[in-house]
């Protein structure tokens, strides 16, 4: 930890987790956090993934070296086990933690004496709009989906007149209508696509149509808290599945983003309605890390099941490193300057109920 009177420091490490190539903070950010009189120190290839070269980062103003001891290490996935002992005792961390998936990881930095905030924790308030890390990635998600989707769809996604014909455009349904679902619907719309959104939340309708797309009344609402839907009764969900495979069956594509952090996703797409959907079609599940939308994903893979792939990637953030980077290290930026004075001071205000809402470890016994 900083002594007194020196620098704090702030910690950039090289991402373990396989598949990851984002990093949690970029360079042009290092000259911000300079103002703030913080020192950053870079672990050598850090932003190589993300094709951000060491000088780089170099130049911006930080330092190459171990970050794991510094005042407050940033990071993307959650610490590894072997990781955790290499934290401070007494520093902070920063990161998508998973708390609720991962209570052991969370009991482990408790243990190890970090005090640890959650980037899918910031509380979703207006005040907090631009540490919210789940929205930005999330339209980083959307966006690439429906580009996976379009390019595993036997036939093209916008409409074409040629001397051999006019060609129909695709039809495309995105079932959730969050951040993920409203970027997906805006990228197909781009490309060319007949779109139509989907979600038990009626007020997001008008958001929907604002998009060009049309919205799919099932007649079932369940607005819930913070932005994401209820839980639906046992007898919504099956109205709500029947009349869903139902609608499923008429479409080309659909894109899946139902997923509340921490839960099982909720299963919408059935072998019912794959088996329904015109062949060569393509089901691009967004949930395939919390169990997948779709009843026949396979988490990480693409299968063909009547006709139809299946496709339910894993991370797809990370697969647009640079872009997913730079707005990810300003969610971080923003959420680490709440938690350092303009002096350059760590200062720990759980008060401030954003200060509160991120924290899931080492809060009990802090000193700041």
């Amino acid at each position: 930890m900083a002594e007194s009177g020196s620098r704090l420091t702030v910690g950039v490490v090289t991402e373990s987790r396989p598949g990851e190539r984002r990093v949690a903070l970029v360079p042009k950010l290092v000259s911000r956090l300079a103002q703030r009189g913080l020192t950053t120190i870079v672990e050598r290839g850090a932003g190589a993934g993300a094709q951000l070269p060491d000088d780089a980062y170099v130049e911006a103003g930080a330092e190459v070296g171990d970050p794991w001891q510094a005042d407050v290490v940033v990071k993307v996935a959650p610490p590894t086990a072997e990781e955790v002992p290499k934290l401070a005792r007494g520093g902070v961390l920063i990161g998508f933690l998973d708390p609720r998936g991962d209570p052991d990881g969370i009991a482990a930095l408790e243990r190890a004496g970090v005090r640890a905030f959650a980037m899918e924790a910031v509380p979703r308030i207006s005040r907090a709009q631009a540490m919210d890390a789940l929205s930005s990635q999330s339209s980083v998600a959307g966006y690439r989906a429906v580009l996976l989707a379009a390019e595993k769809l036997n036939r093209f996604f916008p409409m074409l007149t040629t001397a051999a014909g006019t060609v129909p455009p695709a039809k495309v349904l995105v079932l959730g209508a969050g951040v993920a679902g409203l970027q997906a619907l805006a990228t197909a719309k781009r490309l060319g696509a007949q779109t139509t959104g989907y979600d038990v939340r009626p007020e997001v309708g008008e958001q929907v149509r604002s998009l060009g797309a049309q919205f799919l009344d099932l007649g079932i609402e369940a607005v819930g808290e913070g932005g994401y839907a209820r839980e639906l009764t046992e007898e919504e969900r099956a109205e709500q599945q029947r009349r869903l495979t139902e609608a499923i069956t008429k479409f080309d594509v659909v894109v899946t983003t139902a997923l509340v952090p921490g839960r099982k996703a909720p299963t919408l797409v059935t072998e019912e309605a794959v088996r329904g959907m015109p062949a060569g079609g393509v089901v691009l599940d967004l949930a395939g890390e919390s169990g997948g939308n779709c009843e026949l994903s396979r988490p990480g893979e693409d299968v063909v099941e009547h006709g139809v792939t299946i496709s339910a990637p894993l991370n797809l953030p990370a697969g647009m490193p640079a872009h997913a980077s730079e707005l990810y290290a300003r969610n971080v930026t923003e959420l680490l300057e709440l938690l350092v004075t303009t002096e350059g001071e760590l200062k720990l205000d759980f008060s401030d109920e954003v200060v509160a809402g991120a924290c899931v470890a080492g809060r009990e016994g802090s000193q700041s």
